[in-house]
C-alpha cells in the first residue's frame, strides 16, 4: 500500500510538470534558451530555489549533517554565501550585456571564438558532473520505492528526465521548476514538523533542534564518540574553510544559475530575482540542521540498542538498496550505534519511516526528492544543450542554421548527454554531495576569476581568460584526481579544491593580461558600460542617458 500512495503522488506530480512542460513548450530559440526574458522577478527567484534545490540539498545535505555534525555547516554557509556574491557582483552585469549563455559572454567580452569553444566545453564537463550527482538521487528514491537496487531506479529516472527536459526547453523548464520548488519544500518541512512534535511537543522545529542537539551530545559523551557539535571533529579547519570557499565561488560562476538571471527584464529584476532566491533557498538550509538532528536522536534512541532480531521492518527494506548496512559484529545480540552505517543519500527518504510518520508523509518525500532531481537535472541538461547547440554548433560550426535546426540540436544534445550521464551514475564515483561539490569546485576554479575580471576589469583580455580558463580547469581536476589518490596539501580533500584552482586562475589571468596586448577600445567601453543601469550608456569615456542628456562621469 505504501509504494502505490508513494508511487501514485510521484506520478501526479510528473503528469504536472509534463503539463506545464507541453504548454510553456519553446517555439524559439529564446523561449528555449531564455525563456524570452520575460520572467518577473519572484518566480525567477522561486524557479531559481527549485533550479538549487538539487538531490544534493534535498537528500544528501541533512544526512552530510547528520554524519558530519559542526564540519557539515560548511556546505550551508557555502552554497548560501555564493548567492551573495553572484547577485552583488556578477548577475546584473551578465544580464546587462545580453547574451543567451555564460560561453556566449565570454566569447563576445573577449572577442575569441577559442575563448567561447574553451568554455563551452567547460560548462559540458561541470554540468555533465552535476548532472550525475542528480541522477544518482532520482535513483535512490525510485530504488528505494519499488524495493529494487538504485542502479535501476537511476534507469528509470534517466528515461523520464530525457523526456522532461527535452521538451519545454528554458520556458517549460522555469515554471516546472516553480512548481517543483513548491512541492520539495512542503515535502521537507512535513516531516520535521511531525518530528518536533513527536520529540518535543512543539511543531516548530527551528526553535526546537538546539535541545535535542544537546541530549544527541549527552549520548555521545556517554557511549565514548567525539561530540556531535563538536567543531572539527571529523575535519581539519584547513578543510572546513577549503570547503566552504569552494562552494561560495562555484555557486557563484555555476553556469546553469547563472543562466537563470538571463531570464528576467532587467539588471534590477536579476537583482531581485536573487533576493527571493536566497529566501526560498533558506527554508530549506535553515530546515537541514533540525533533520539531522532528529533523525540521529531517533535512530540512537530506538534503533541502537534494540535485539538484533527486533528491528523495525524499514531496516530490511534499506538494507536491500545498498544504503543501509547492520551487522552484529560482537556477536552480544545487540545492535550498537558503532555497528550501524548509514549511507548520507538515505537520511531524508528514510525519515518518514524511521520516525512513522504514516504514507502519506512518505509519498510526498518521495515526490519532494523526485522534484529536486528533476528541476536540478533540467537547468543541467538545457545549460548542456545551449552550449553544444548555440554555442558550439551556431556560433562556430553552422552560423546559419535557422531555428529549427538549432532547436533540433539542443533536444537531441539533452537526450544523448543524459544517456551517457545516465551510464556513469549506475556505478556513482561517490556520493551525491561529494559530485556536486566537484562540479562546484571545476565552476570556480575555471570560471569565477575569468568572469570577475571579465566584468570588472577593462584591460582583461583574451589571452588573459584562455590561459586562466585553461590552467584553472587543469589544476582543479588535477588535485581532486591527487586528492582522491590520498595526495592532499594542508589536509585539504578532493571536494576543497577550488581553494587551489581559483588563486592560480586569478595569477594566470593577471599575468598573461598585463604581459599582452590591451583589448580593443570598444571592448573596454562595453565593460565599463555593464556597471551602470540600463537607462545609461557608457561611451566615448562619457556616460550618457538613453534620452540623449549627457552627465558628467
Amino acid at each position: 500500500m505504501q509504494t502505490f500512495v508513494s508511487l501514485g503522488l510521484i506520478l501526479a506530480t510528473f503528469a504536472l510538470y509534463i503539463a506545464i512542460a507541453y504548454f510553456n513548450r519553446a517555439k524559439q530559440t529564446s523561449e528555449f534558451y531564455v525563456a524570452s526574458r520575460g520572467i518577473p522577478a519572484f518566480w525567477n527567484g522561486m524557479a531559481i530555489g527549485g533550479d538549487w534545490m538539487s538531490a544534493a540539498s534535498f537528500i544528501g545535505m541533512a544526512g552530510t549533517l547528520m554524519a558530519l555534525g559542526y564540519d557539515g555547516l560548511a556546505y550551508i554557509m557555502g552554497w548560501t554565501g555564493g548567492y551573495l556574491l553572484l547577485t552583488f557582483l556578477l548577475a546584473p552585469q551578465l544580464r546587462k550585456y545580453g547574451r543567451f549563455t555564460v560561453p556566449e559572454f565570454i566569447g563576445d567580452r573577449f572577442d575569441s571564438n577559442t575563448a567561447r569553444l574553451i568554455s563551452a566545453i567547460a560548462t559540458i564537463i561541470i554540468s555533465f558532473t552535476y548532472v550525475i550527482g542528480q541522477l544518482s538521487g532520482s535513483g535512490v528514491v525510485i530504488g528505494r520505492l519499488f524495493s529494487i537496487p538504485a542502479a535501476y531506479g537511476t534507469i528509470i529516472g534517466v528515461v523520464i528526465i530525457a523526456v522532461y527536459a527535452s521538451l519545454g526547453g528554458m520556458k517549460g523548464v522555469t515554471w516546472t521548476q516553480v512548481a517543483q520548488y513548491l512541492i520539495l519544500i512542503i515535502a521537507y518541512i512535513v516531516p520535521i514538523v511531525f518530528m518536533s512534535l513527536q520529540i518535543t511537543g512543539n511543531p516548530l522545529p527551528w526553535l526546537t533542534y538546539g535541545n535535542v542537539v544537546n541530549e544527541i551530545g549527552a549520548l555521545d559523551r556517554e557511549l565514548g564518540f567525539t561530540e556531535y557539535f563538536a567543531p572539527f571533529s571529523e575535519s581539519d579547519r584547513s578543510q572546513f574553510i577549503a570547503l566552504m570557499f569552494t562552494l561560495m565561488v562555484g555557486t557563484a560562476a555555476l553556469p546553469h544559475v547563472i543562466v537563470r538571471f538571463y531570464t528576467v527584464t532587467t539588471m534590477k529584476a536579476a537583482r531581485w530575482s536573487g533576493a527571493w532566491a536566497l529566501m526560498f533557498i533558506g527554508f530549506l538550509y535553515l530546515s537541514a540542521p533540525a533533520y539531522a538532528a532528529f533523525s540521529r536522536f531517533i535512530l540512537m534512541t530506538e534503533v541502537a540498542g534494540q535485539p538484533i532480531d527486533q528491528l523495525p521492518s524499514w531496516t530490511t527494506n534499506w538494507v536491500d538498496t545498498g544504503l543501509l548496512e547492520i551487522a552484529d559484529t560482537n556477536g552480544d545480540g545487540i545492535l550498537d550505534w558503532s555497528e550501524i552505517a548509514v549511507g548520507n543519500d538515505m537520511v531524508v527518504m528514510a525519515t518518514p519511516e524511521i520516525a512513522n510518520l504514516g504514507m502519506f508523509v512518505i509519498g510526498l518525500v518521495a515526490a519532494g526528492a523526485m522534484a529536486a532531481a528533476l528541476s536540478t537535472a533540467g537547468g543541467l541538461l538545457i545549460t548542456i544543450s545551449s552550449s553544444f547547440a548555440h554555442d558550439i554548433y551556431y556560433r562556430l560550426m553552422n552560423p546559419t542554421a535557422t531555428d529549427k535546426k538549432r532547436l533540433n540540436a539542443g533536444r537531441i544534445a539533452i537526450v544523448a548527454s543524459t544517456i551517457v550521464a545516465g551510464i556513469i551514475a549506475l556505478d556513482p564515483p561517490g556520493v551525491i554531495t561529494q559530485i556536486v561539490a566537484w562540479a562546484f569546485g571545476l565552476a570556480g576554479g575555471t570560471f569565477f576569476p575569468v568572469l570577475f575580471l571579465g566584468v570588472w576589469w577593462k584591460r582583461m583580455n583574451k589571452q588573459g581568460a584562455i590561459a586562466g580558463m585553461l590552467v584553472g580547469l587543469a589544476t582543479t581536476l588535477t588535485y581532486i584526481f591527487l586528492a582522491l589518490g590520498g595526495i592532499t596539501f594542508l589536509g585539504i580533500q578532493d571536494t576543497g579544491a577550488g581553494i587551489i584552482a581559483v588563486p592560480v586562475n586569478f595569477l594566470t589571468c593577471i599575468i598573461v593580461t598585463l604581459l599582452t596586448p590591451a583589448p580593443a577600445q570598444h571592448l573596454q567601453d562595453d565593460v565599463v558600460d555593464l556597471r551602470y543601469p540600463e537607462q545609461m550608456t557608457y561611451k566615448n569615456g562619457e556616460v550618457w542617458m538613453n534620452d540623449g542628456t549627457e552627465e558628467d562621469k
